[in-house]
């Protein structure tokens, strides 16, 4: 923190420069405070500002996420053209997200971020994102795909996804929600607000817990319990003259949830899809997260703000796992072990239960981690109008450095009357022991130029950043540096692009090609991950009815795999080189609304399709990770080529209805090409979801969701090992109150 703290100081002098400054020269100052906005913490901030971005963009508001009362990041992307997600839990707690093709695992390939800040725990060194904040408690989700992407980094090829938490009202406000439902789920969020004269405050508790929907032989527990508490404070008053605002974010929140990477096999599957197998009662994972943000903003004038931002995020996470059997001294993998089970009928009968120990053969590993990401990020936004044109200019730069610390260990288990009893516990340290940090710089300009009819959006970032990891091996828990080995790399990078758009009379015309950038790994001269991306679209608006239709290609030069646990690998994390690789694909979103009677009746409808087609241009093994062997012409894992929703709406006085269908095209589970096979493959599925809405009174609101309303029965991924389900059919029901 030490490198931050002077880059800290030096941006608040330079505001008070600048403040000083407008004082000089201005000899009465009166402007209006809360014409202050706090405008860092979002992206764009509206649907208006999506639909007239020179790059794809999605805004989805409070109303859209309240209209399914989505406590579920994947429900709600869903609905989101061009963007893939397998599922693991069925309860949305570990997403895994694609933006245009980006490998999915873990999120690892997008820029995470909440209120404008990278939140993945630690994106430089080791961005999977096992930590996901609660979109319970969230009043928007932001997508940004395309060229405009560039100012939010360092992830710039499929996309980046901010999560805006609820702001400060300038009103007095409380807000409440509670919800009961299927597998004794319960769902509370409180809020209030208010400002008052210079202060404002908000102070928002979410808790959210579900016994689950899978069963464990012994009975046992496989759901979750969360908590998350958000308080913000804000102060606003004049600076010399110039109005300021300074705002404070606390954000807290642990979970505990039994899930487990333990799937089934496919006969298992096919028998009872929601039962757990007895090797995985144990399994179970414990989180504790806190974020601090202080925001300064300056705002000279309408058309020139400096907003400043420090924080600190901080992730601790223990997943307690199942992580191998070993008998008669043969190591044997879960995935191997559920693949076929015939194969390796003694590791099978020790998993199911049905079959007792001769000793202890059941290892489960502690995943100990800690993380930490800090740094401080500015923006200057300068705007003005010419003669003919309208410009603006708006330049950033982000000093950070995030850390992962991983000191995990084994206990070892054997199976007696279907119940795991512990032989062994393990020394901390002794499976895993390392730390690995970055340090980055990043900056950017990004310029706006609008004349007439077309609009012109030319940006550049750089970054710049030092890899480094320090491990001290198995047998040096104490980390007295006996068994130490190190690593180290160091990139540095500019990412141009350039976007357009040009509006007619009902269509605008837009597009742009800019670079695609992921960070690579610590080890030393490993290459990042490069692509060129291009898009080309059309947005059309007319008689109510809106629609966008969008082409891109995003042409890899190096494509970056990695060795996550999740998908079936190691779980050391490390990076690898797949070279070349093309993904492109078609997004298309149409709304309208059939009938609109004076404002008492409407029938609003959407549909969404997106097509990606991904194909590797050259061989190479990666039997270890997600993708498996690799041959030329084959495609992507987890990547379905089609995809579409269909949300329909009614709304007649105090009643509103809502239903959406679902369709997930078929994915492969292994890179491959040609027809897909059965046993390395998912199926698809199509999901119909509803709610039901209806106005007590302009404060009270009663409504029922309900999941997967035909109770389908669908698997969503065979990884980490074995096939998993989605979630069955639930029905939820609760009241809304705000005042």
């Amino acid at each position: 923190m030490n490198k931050l703290l002077p880059l800290l100081i030096t941006l608040l002098v330079f505001n008070n420069s600048l403040g000083q400054e407008k004082e000089a020269t201005k000899k009465d100052s009166t402007q209006i405070l809360s014409e202050v906005v706090v405008s860092a913490h979002q992206l764009f901030g509206s649907k208006f500002r999506a639909k007239n971005r020179t790059g794809a963009a999605y805004y989805m508001d409070q109303l859209e996420l309240q209209k399914f009362n989505i406590t579920d990041i994947n429900r709600a992307l869903r609905s989101v053209p061009g963007v893939s997600i397998y599922e693991e839990d069925g309860m949305g707690l570990r997403p895994n997200i694609s933006l245009r093709g980006t490998s999915p695992e873990r999120s690892a390939k997008i820029t995470l971020m909440e209120d404008g800040v990278l939140i993945a725990p630690a994106p430089y060194s080791a961005s999977a994102a096992y930590y996901f904040p609660t979109i319970a408690r969230m009043q928007a989700v932001e997508i940004l795909k395309g060229s405009s992407q560039i100012q939010y980094g360092p992830y710039t090829t499929g996309g980046a996804i901010n999560l805006v938490s609820k702001v400060i009202p300038q009103e007095n406000s409380t807000q409440l929600l509670a919800q009961y439902g299927a597998f004794n789920s319960k769902l509370f969020n409180l809020s209030h607000g208010a400002t008052k004269g210079k202060w404002g405050y908000l102070a928002d508790y979410t808790r959210y817990d579900s016994d689950g929907f899978k069963t464990l032989p012994n009975g046992g527990n496989t759901g979750f319990d969360k908590q998350d508490f958000v308080g913000k404070i804000k102060y606003s008053d004049l600076l010399l003259g110039v109005p300021q605002l300074l705002e404070f974010k606390y954000q807290y929140s642990d979970e505990t949830s039994n899930e487990t990477y333990l799937g089934l096999t496919e006969d298992d599957f096919s028998t009872d899809a929601f039962q757990r197998y007895a090797a995985s009662e144990k399994d179970q994972m414990n989180t504790l997260h806190r974020q601090y943000m202080l925001t300064h903003t300056l705002k000279f004038s309408d058309y020139l703000s400096l907003t400043t931002t420090a924080y600190q995020n901080e992730f601790a996470r223990n997943w307690y796992k199942l992580d191998y059997l070993e008998i008669d001294d043969q190591k044997m993998s879960l995935t191997d072990i559920l693949t076929n089970p015939a194969q390796y009928p003694e590791a099978f009968d020790r998993i199911t239960g049905s079959e007792d120990s001769r000793e202890a053969d059941l290892f489960v590993k502690a995943n100990n981690r800690s993380f930490l990401s800090r740094g401080v990020q500015t923006k200057l936004d300068i705007h003005w109008d010419g003669e003919q044109a309208y410009h603006d200019l708006e330049i950033g730069a982000r000093l950070h450095e995030d850390q992962e610390d991983r000191f995990q260990w084994l206990n070892d288990y054997s199976m007696e009357n279907g119940t795991m009893v512990l032989n062994n516990t393990g020394t901390r340290g002794t499976d895993a022991n390392r730390i690995s940090d970055a340090n980055a710089f990043a900056a950017y300009a990004f310029y706006k130029y609008t004349y007439k009819n077309l609009t012109l959006t030319p940006g550049v970032r750089y970054e710049n950043m030092d890899l480094s990891r320090v491990d001290y091996g198995k047998n040096d828990p104490q980390r007295n540096g006996s068994d130490l080995s190190e690593r180290s790399n160091s990139l540095s990078v500019w990412i141009p692009g350039v976007g357009f758009n040009y509006k007619l009379d009902q269509v605008s015309i837009f597009g742009g090609i800019h670079k695609g950038f992921a960070p690579p790994g610590s080890i030393e001269g490993q290459k990042a991950e490069e692509s060129i991306n291009t898009e080309l679209g059309a947005r059309f608006s007319y008689a109510g009815i809106n629609a966008e239709l969008i082409g891109y290609r995003n042409d890899y030069s190096n494509l970056l795999g990695s060795d996550f646990a999740a998908s079936g690998g190691t779980g050391n994390l490390d990076l690898f080189n797949a070279g070349e690789v093309l993904v492109q694909g078609i997004e298309f979103l149409i709304n309208l609304d059939f009938i609109r009677f004076n404002n008492q009746s409407s029938l609003p409808v959407t549909f969404g399709y997106t097509f990606t087609d991904t194909e590797f241009q050259n061989s190479f093994d990666a039997s270890n990770g997600l993708w498996g062997d690799v041959n030329i012409g084959d495609e992507m894992p987890y990547i379905a080529r089609d995809q579409w929703h269909l949300s329909l709406g009614y709304e007649v006085k105090k009643w509103e209805f809502n239903t959406q269908l679902r369709h997930m095209g078929a994915i492969r589970t292994i890179a491959g090409q040609g027809d897909l096979d059965p046993l390395n493959s998912v199926k698809a599925n199509t999901i119909l979801d509803a709610s039901v809405h209806y106005k007590v009174n302009n404060r009270l609101r009663i409504q029922s969701n309900i999941v997967n309303a035909l109770n389908s029965t669908y698997a969503v991924s065979r990884l980490p090992h074995g096939l998993r389900p989605g979630h069955p059919f639930g029905i939820n029901v609760g009241l809304r109150y705000g005042f």
